[in-house]
C-alpha cells in the first residue's frame, strides 16, 4: 500500500508524528486519539523510506498488544513482518537466548514465574515461614524493577528490612546456580551484559537504528534503562504514551520516565494527539476539569471530534443496595427501549464490589460478564470460606471436608483423606427413623476424625487434630439454643428471616458482633485463610483478603446464628446456581477501572466514587495523583453515556460505614453535569465551592426554611453521635455565620452543635 493511501486518513498531529525524523520524539497520545494507528502506520512509513525492517525494533507491554501492532503493520506494508514487534520481557528473552553465555546462562534457560521464585527462596533460606518467603519475592521482584542487586547501596529504598540484601543476594546465588532467570532478569540480565560488553552493545546499535516503545507511560526504572543502553547515537528513538494515564505504579511503572523523557534524550521534540475520536465532547469536558488538578504532567487538553453529547450524570444514593438497583433499572430501561446489554460497562475500584452488583444483575436476570477475574463466587478464596461455613452447618459436607481440611497444609493428602472419608461412611454414616417416619442422619466426618480407632499417619493424625481444633472453635460459637444443634428448625429459621428483613427496611447501624459477618471474618482469621491467600495478594497482587471481607460485609444483615447460616446459604447459593447457568454474548461488561485501559464502552457507570473507596484514605501526594489518573481513564471509556454514583453508606468490613462523596467528584463543576438523587448539604461542585467562597454568610435574620443544610437537619431528623448515642433534632439555627442544630437524645442528654464541626463524631440517620 502506497504511503498517500494510509496519510491521508491521518490529521495533521498525527501525520507529522509519523512523518518526523532525525531527534528523538515524544508522541503524547490523549486517550481516544488513535495511537495505536500513529505508531503502526510509522512503522509502515518508516520501511518505505528505505529503513531496513529488520533494524526496527518496537516494544510494548502484551502479547495482545504486540500481536495487534504486528498486524496492523503488516496490512499497511507487508515487509513490516521482518521488524522486531514485542513485549519487553518477549525481547529480553530472544537476547539472552542469543548472548547467553555472557549473562552465565545456558541458552535453554526457563523463566521463574512468581511461585518458582517462592520455592526457590524457601530451599534457600529454610528458616523462613511460606508467608516471609512471599514477603521477600516481592521484595526482590520489585528490586530487579528497580535495576537494584543485593550490594546496591539504595537497596534500603525497596525495604529497610536488614536481612533483606542478604536473602537476596542467597536467592540470586542458588538462581544462577540453577541457569534460569525470572521475569526480572529478562530486563535486568540484558542491561547488565550491554554495560559490561561494549563489542555487543555495538553490535546491538548497529542492528537496531530505530527503536519505538508504545505505552511509555507504563515502563519502570529497568526498562527506562533498557531503552538507554540499547539506543545508540544514530538510533532514532521514539516513544507513545499518555502521562494522564499511568495508572500501574503498583507494578513498578514509573510516571516520571515520560514527565523526564525530553530532559533524558536531548533534543526531543514532543508532539501531542488531543483530537479525541471517542467520547463526545461533554465527557471530554469533565475528564479535563479532574485531572488538570494534577501537578505531575506535561499537559494536554483533549478536543472532541464529537460535539455535543448527553452531560454526563452524577447519581447521589443512599446506600449501596440503592447503588445496584439504580445500575439494574437504568440498563433495564434502556434494553427495552432496543439498547443492548452489551452496550453498558459498570466499573469499579476493587474486585470485591462486584459481589453487590452480581446479585443485582442476577436477580433483575441481567446477563453479565466479569472481565479480568472470575465471577465472584467462582473464586478460589470465596469457595474456600463457604467451604469451611458449609462444613460448621453440615459437618457430613464431604465435598467441603475435602476442601479445606488440607488448606492451608496439614499433611493430610488425598489418600488420607480418603481413609477419613471412607471410615466414616463405614463407622459413622447410619440413619434413624423417628416416629412420624422422619430419617435423621447419624453422625458425621467431623466425629469420624476424632475417633481414635482412625488409623493414620503420624503427621497427618498431628494435621487432622489442628483441623479438628479448629472446627470445634467455629462450631460452638454458633451454637444455637435448640436441643437438636444440628438442625434448623423452621421456626427459627422464620425468625431469622424476619430479623433479616427488619434490618433491611431500618437505617440504623448494625451492631457487628451480633451479625454473621463478625463470624464469617473469624473463619477467615481462625481457619488460616486469611493468612493463606494474603501470601498470594502479595505474590500476585490480587485482592483475594478483600474479596472475603466482601463475604463477610454480604452477610451483615443476617444474624450470628445457625438459622442465620442457613438464609444466608440460601441467599448465596442462589446466585451461584443461576451465575453458572447464565452465559449470553450480549451481556453487561464488569469490570474493574485498572482493566478498562484500552478499551471503551458506549455507555459507562462508574460505581463507588466515595472518600475512601476512590480515592482511599492513604492515598497522598503522588499516589493521589495516579488515583486521579485513574479515574481520568474510567471517564474517558466511554462513547456516548457517563454516570458516576456514590453513596451515603455503605457496608464495609462488616459494618455500615457512613460515606462521603469523592474529592474527585468536587473537581467537577456543576454546570457540567446533571444530578440525580439528593446532594449532601456539605458537598460543593468545584464551581458551586467558588462561588460559596466569595458569598456573604447568611445573616441570622434570613430565613433558614430553604438553606440546604436546614433540609439535612431540620427538627425531627434521626441522629448519631459517637459519645452520645441515638437522638433527635430538636431545633435547627444559625449562630451567626454558623448552622448549628439542638438535639435530644436517648440517654436524657440535650446537647447543642454546630454540625460542620462534628463531621468525625456525629451522623445524620436516614428517616
Amino acid at each position: 500500500m502506497q504511503s498517500d493511501n494510509y496519510l491521508n486518513v491521518l490529521n495533521p498531529e498525527q501525520c507529522q508524528a509519523v512523518m518526523h525524523e532525525g531527534s528523538p520524539l515524544l508522541i503524547l497520545a490523549g486517550a481516544g486519539s488513535g495511537k495505536t494507528r500513529v505508531i503502526t502506520t510509522k512503522i509502515a512509513w518508516l520501511i518505505e523510506q528505505g529503513t531496513d525492517p529488520r533494524s526496527i525494533l518496537a516494544v510494548t507491554f502484551t502479547k495482545k498488544a504486540a500481536n495487534e501492532m504486528r498486524e496492523r503493520a503488516c496490512r499497511l506494508n507487508e515487509q513490516a513482518q521482518f521488524a522486531q514487534i514485542r513485549t519487553f520481557h518477549s525481547f529480553g528473552s530472544w537476547f539472552l537466548r542469543i548472548y547467553a553465555e555472557y549473562a552465565g546462562l545456558a541458552p535453554n534457560f526457563t523463566i521463574y514465574d512468581d511461585d518458582d521464585m517462592l520455592t526457590l527462596l524457601s530451599k534457600t533460606s529454610p528458616e523462613l515461614t511460606h508467608n516471609q518467603c512471599a514477603h521477600y519475592v516481592r521484595l526482590i521482584s520489585r528490586a530487579k524493577d528497580y535495576c537494584l542487586l543485593p550490594e546496591s547501596e539504595n537497596l534500603s529504598q525497596i525495604d529497610e528490612d536488614l536481612c533483606f540484601a542478604d536473602y537476596y543476594q542467597k536467592y540470586e546465588e542458588r538462581l544462577r546456580e540453577t541457569g534460569n532467570v525470572d521475569f526480572g532478569d529478562l530486563i535486568s540480565l540484558p542491561i547488565k551484559v550491554l554495560k559490561e560488553n561494549p563489542e555487543i552493545q555495538a553490535q546491538v546499535h548497529h542492528r537496531f537504528r530505530v527503536i519505538m516503545i508504545d505505552e511509555y507511560q507504563d515502563s519502570n526504572v529497568a526498562q527506562f534503562e533498557l531503552l538507554k543502553i540499547l539506543a545508540g547515537a544514530e538510533t532514532y528513538v521514539c516513544v507513545v504514551g499518555d502521562d494522564d494515564q499511568s495508572i500501574y505504579s503498583f507494578r513498578g511503572a514509573e510516571v516520571q520516565n515520560i514527565l523526564t523523557f525530553q530532559e533524558n534524550f536531548k533534543g526531543a521534540e514532543l508532539i501531542k494527539l488531543e483530537r479525541n475520536y471517542r467520547s463526545v465532547a461533554s465527557v471530554l469536558k469533565i475528564a479535563d476539569e479532574v485531572v488538570k488538578n494534577n501537578k505531575d504532567r506535561l499537559g494536554k487538553t483533549l478536543i472532541a471530534e464529537r460535539s455535543g453529547g448527553k452531560k454526563p450524570v452524577a447519581v447521589f444514593l443512599s446506600n449501596q443496595d440503592d447503588e445496584t438497583a439504580f445500575c439494574a433499572e437504568i440498563i433495564k430501561a434502556a434494553y427495552a427501549k432496543g439498547c443492548p446489554y452489551s452496550d453498558w460497562a459498570v466499573l469499579y475500584r476493587t474486585n470485591a464490589q462486584s459481589l453487590s452488583l452480581e446479585t443485582e444483575f442476577i436477580n433483575k436476570k441481567i446477563p453479565y460478564k466479569v472481565v479480568g477475574s472470575l465471577k465472584f463466587y467462582d473464586r478460589e478464596e470465596i469457595k474456600d470460606v463457604i467451604a469451611y461455613l458449609s462444613l460448621v452447618l453440615n459437618p457430613r459436607d464431604e465435598v467441603s471436608f475435602s476442601r479445606v481440611v488440607n488448606k492451608p497444609l496439614r499433611s493430610i493428602g488425598n489418600s488420607s483423606q480418603q481413609k477419613i472419608i471412607e471410615f466414616a461412611r463405614s463407622t459413622y454414616g447410619t440413619i434413624e427413623i423417628l416416629p412420624e417416619n422422619r430419617v435423621v442422619l447419624k453422625g458425621s466426618i467431623l466425629e469420624a476424625c476424632s475417633d481414635n480407632a482412625l488409623s493414620l499417619p503420624a503427621k497427618a493424625k498431628k494435621g487432622l487434630q489442628s483441623f479438628l481444633e479448629i472446627m470445634n472453635a467455629l462450631i460452638s460459637e454458633l451454637k444455637n439454643n435448640e436441643s437438636d444443634e444440628a438442625a434448623v428448625s423452621k421456626e427459627i429459621y422464620d425468625i431469622a428471616q424476619a430479623a433479616v428483613e427488619e434490618q433491611l427496611l431500618s437505617n440504623v447501624p448494625f451492631e457487628k458482633e451480633k451479625t454473621l459477618a463478625s463470624f464469617i471474618e473469624k473463619v477467615i482469621s481462625t481457619s488460616g485463610l486469611g493468612d493463606f491467600h494474603s501470601t498470594k495478594d502479595e505474590i500476585a497482587g490480587t485482592q483475594r483478603l478483600n474479596n472475603m471481607q466482601e463475604l463477610a460485609n454480604s452477610a451483615v444483615l443476617y444474624p450470628k446464628t445457625k438459622a442465620g447460616l442457613a438464609l444466608f446459604f440460601d441467599h448465596i447459593e442462589l446466585d451461584r446456581a443461576v451465575t453458572q447457568a447464565e452465559d449470553s454474548s450480549d451481556a453487561v461488561t464488569l469490570i474493574t477501572l485498572h482493566n478498562t485501559k484500552g478499551l471503551e464502552f458506549p455507555r459507562v457507570i462508574i460505581t463507588g466514587i466515595e472518600k475512601g473507596i476512590f480515592p482511599r484514605e492513604d492515598k497522598k501526594g503522588s499516589e493521589l495523583e495516579e488515583e486521579r489518573r485513574l479515574f481520568y481513564v474510567g471517564i474517558t471509556r466511554t462513547r456516548d453515556e457517563l454516570y458516576l454514583t456514590t453513596t451515603s453508606s455503605r457496608r464495609l468490613y462488616g459494618r455500615v460505614e457512613w460515606m462521603s462523596p469523592s474529592p474527585f467528584l468536587a473537581e467537577i463543576n456543576r454546570n457540567s453535569i446533571d444530578v440525580l438523587g439528593r446532594k449532601p448539604a456539605r458537598f460543593y461542585f468545584a464551581d458551586e465551592k467558588q462561588q460559596k467562597n466569595s458569598s456573604k454568610y447568611i445573616s441570622t435574620s434570613e430565613k433558614t426554611e430553604h438553606d440546604l443544610l436546614y433540609e439535612h437537619w431540620k427538627p425531627g431528623t434521626k441522629i448519631y453521635h459517637d459519645d452520645f448515642g441515638y437522638g433527635l433534632v430538636c431545633k435547627a439555627f444559625y449562630i451567626k455565620s454558623d448552622f448549628a442544630i439542638f438535639a435530644a437524645f436517648e440517654s436524657g442528654i440535650k446537647k447543642q452543635f454546630i454540625p460542620e464541626h462534628c463531621k468525625s463524631t456525629l451522623m445524620r440517620i436516614k428517616n
